[in-house]
């Protein structure tokens, strides 16, 4: 599993659109929508910022797990 399917995955599970996530990132949903699709490549910039929007761990986006852990406090 790609992390444009994990990004997905993790965003659904939380119960967020596109939309939701795409203004907590202060992006556009387009744009948003093209890191899900793999069409452009996400800025790592943004995966701290989507791990704490989602409260999931950065190991299961990038695929080092496959269980999604809440980040550790």
């Amino acid at each position: 599993m790609y992390y444009t399917d994990r990004l997905m995955l993790a965003r659904e599970k939380r119960g967020m659109t596109q939309t939701e996530l795409a203004k907590e990132l202060g992006i556009k949903q387009q744009q948003y929508a093209r890191y899900e699709k793999g069409v452009n490549i996400m800025p790592v910039t943004y995966l701290h910022d989507i791990c704490v929007i989602l409260n999931i761990s950065a190991d299961f986006i990038v695929g080092l797990t496959d269980e999604m852990k809440p980040l550790k406090k």
